[in-house]
């Protein structure tokens, strides 16, 4: 990666890594002040379920707001609502006014994510995302390690420290972004496909997809339940939701590789039973805490990499025209999965008992193990067509960001080996949306300089200039 390209993702990154550390450990600390209280796990898990909806609602709207005020100016402002949104819930205690607050506070977090996203779309061309997007998920998990360690610190602190220190991470979020000398980027937006197109085209995607959003919501906002009720102290919840993150960070790219060199319905099925035999083991085995720790590590391996299996196994079957609009549906529908993960799991855990959370996890494992293999029975998995990447987006940016021009070639081929125009109607197959526009556009979207021109472009143009001198000479 160009010295040039680092420089111009360095900002967002870095604005992403101070943010990310409060807002790793949020939804955690959230959870534990509610269950403190003495609230039941129905109420923790519908303010909980708050933040999702506020994701949901912007993953649609934001981008517009963007469209309107510009990058640096719609980052400033998502960042100090965020921080006004955690402030305010230091200040008083009302698990009602905290769902308002936490709506609020996931509507500005995924328009802090949008900004980030769409800025690392537009720092450089396809062949360098899949760099862009690693140095993305670098960022975001070290944070979320990071966030998670520091819950004990700052709780120790006193009530009200642990708000304060996030709402000043997100302020202090926002310099890296406001001193950059760099002009907003433009950008576009793309209808997602419906869900019942997404289902027409990829079942499986979409069902891997929903079930990561319920388990993924699940382990932010209940698992701390759980572990606070088991006899752990503020500090080993953080440390051991710090596993959790970190099992993902390192599991997930394995995983992921293995589904490249095996049929990816194969590996769908092998992360829902992994999951399922994890539920179990949590269940039955006596809990020491290294192996609290070593189980919570495997469970988050194979929890949040189900979503970039089930994209990956996606895009396999798609059209490359309908690439982006097929990422931002599924986001949409992760988005869905994870709103209503807490209030569905939370009653389980007050008829059960606290172990209900881990119940739930198996019985979500078990229904997508049959699901994955009824669906391979009926068709079999297309051959991948792009090498995996990790992908944990937040946006329809993010969603775009995971589209890089090995899988547009690859998506390009499998059309040529394989009719494809019955399976989105309304796109041309054949057609990437990425990449360099048509000459006959009046603007340039995605674009960063004359070096990026291709060879032929550049001597079109410098055609189009002598024949103009020439005419002009002659009159």
């Amino acid at each position: 990666m160009s010295r040039q390209l680092l420089a111009m993702a360095l900002a967002p990154l870095l604005g992403l890594f101070i943010l990310g550390i409060g807002n790793g450990f949020l939804a955690t600390l959230i959870t534990l002040r509610l269950d403190a209280a003495g609230e039941s796990p129905v109420v923790i898990g519908w303010v909980s379920s708050a933040y999702f909806i506020g994701l949901a609602l912007g993953a649609m709207f934001n981008d517009r707001l963007l469209l309107r005020i510009g990058h640096i100016r719609a980052y400033g402002s998502f960042a100090s609502l965020v921080a006004v949104t955690v402030l305010l819930q230091a200040l008083f205690f009302d698990p009602w006014a905290w769902f308002g607050l936490r709506l609020i506070g996931g509507w500005a977090t995924v328009g802090v994510y949008l900004v980030i996203e769409s800025w690392l779309l537009t720092s450089g061309d396809q062949k360098v995302r899949g760099r862009l997007l690693a140095l993305y998920m670098i960022s975001l998990y070290a944070a979320g390690v990071l966030g998670q360690l520091l819950l004990g610190v700052t709780d120790a602190m006193g009530e009200t420290a642990p708000f304060m220190v996030i709402g000043m991470l997100a302020s202090l979020s926002v310099l890296p972004m406001a001193m950059i000398p760099r002009v907003s980027p433009l950008i576009e937006y793309a209808e997602p496909l419906s869900p019942m197109r997404l289902i027409t085209m990829t079942p499986t995607g979409v069902m891997g997809s929903f079930g990561s959003g319920l388990a993924v919501a699940a382990v932010y906002t209940l698992l701390p339940l759980y572990l606070q009720r088991i006899g752990l102290t503020v500090g080993q919840v953080g440390q051991m939701m710090a596993v959790v993150v970190l099992g993902a960070m390192l599991l997930q790219y394995p995983l992921g590789r293995w589904s490249d060199r095996h049929d990816r319905q194969i590996v769908l099925i092998m992360i829902g039973a992994f999951c399922a035999l994890i539920s179990a083991a949590m269940l039955l085995l006596p809990l020491t805490i290294w192996v609290l720790a070593a189980l919570l590590f495997l469970l988050g391996g194979g929890v949040f990499a189900l979503y970039p299996v089930a994209v990956s196994h996606a895009a396999d079957r798609a059209p490359a025209g309908a690439l982006v609009r097929m990422s931002q549906g599924l986001l949409l529908i992760n988005a869905i999965g994870s709103t209503v993960s807490p209030p569905l799991i939370s009653p389980v855990m007050g008829w059960v008992g606290d172990a209900g959370l881990f119940w739930a996890f198996g019985a979500l494992g078990l229904f997508l193990v049959g699901f994955f293999t009824w669906r391979r029975s009926v068709r079999p998995a297309p051959v991948p067509v792009a090498p995996f990447a990790p992908s944990t987006p937040m946006s329809s940016a993010g969603a775009e960001l995971t589209v890089t021009e090995e899988l547009v070639q690859g998506a390009i081929g499998h059309e040529h080996m394989e009719d494809l125009s019955n399976v989105v109607p309304e796109v041309e197959v054949a057609e990437p949306v990425v990449g360099p526009p048509p000459p006959d556009e009046p603007h340039i979207v995605f674009y960063h300089g004359e070096d990026d021109w291709p060879q032929e472009e550049e001597e079109e143009e410098r055609e189009r200039v002598e024949e103009s001198s020439v005419d002009d000479s002659r009159r």
